[in-house]
């Protein structure tokens, strides 16, 4: 699909997630790119069914698929397997940057934090699906800078039952990011404290 036809998705299916992840979804991305989803298995997405905007706010709904097999109940915990609840919390942040890269901010996305987190369930292995629905309170462009911030506050269910909040969950689109060459050193090969 084009950048223009991207911009104007109200939802994404499994394959153009994952087209999204790998960086072949849209066969003309703008040249400081844009806000990309993790590949698997940090990808905590399996669809968005819905992306709107009014203004400088919004919502993006996306769904997951729990698997028996996960690679996080191997290992979180022995004998106890349960998904990490920061693997929810990122994916709220994942989601809060593509609503940025639909919105039409540039650049690579990263999370800045959240006010309040909380956890009051959790997702096993014969859970089914998992559900992200995030409210966009804002999303503004910075001309000055060419970044972009988005914040929401997100509710993560499981099999319909609301089981974390992320409230003002923040996350900024920066041009000039981007460390594309990788595993090449490079100007963007270290981090460290970033500019605002």
């Amino acid at each position: 699909m084009t950048y223009a036809e991207f911009q104007q998705r109200a939802s994404f299916s499994k394959e153009e997630v994952l087209a999204c992840a790998f960086g072949t979804l849209v066969t003309d991305p703008p040249s400081e790119g844009f806000a990309s989803l993790p590949g698997p298995p940090m990808l905590m997405v399996d669809r968005v069914v819905e992306i709107s905007h009014r203004g400088p706010q919004g919502r993006i709904v996306a769904e997951y698929d729990v698997a028996v097999d996960a690679w996080f109940f191997q290992c979180h915990f022995r004998g106890d397997p349960v998904q990490p609840g920061c693997l929810g919390v990122d994916a709220v942040w994942q989601l809060i940057g593509l609503y940025g890269a639909v919105r039409g901010a540039k650049g690579g996305g990263r999370a800045l934090g959240a006010k309040e987190i909380e956890f009051f369930g959790q997702i096993r292995p014969y859970n089914t699906l998992v559900r992200y629905e995030i409210d966009i309170r804002r999303y503004a462009e910075l001309a000055g800078s060419g970044s972009a911030i988005a914040i929401g506050t997100g509710t993560v269910l499981v099999d319909g039952e609301p089981i974390y909040t992320v409230k003002d969950a923040k996350v900024g689109m920066f041009r000039d990011i981007r460390y594309t060459d990788y595993p090449l050193r490079s100007v963007n090969s270290v981090g460290g404290r970033m500019t605002r």
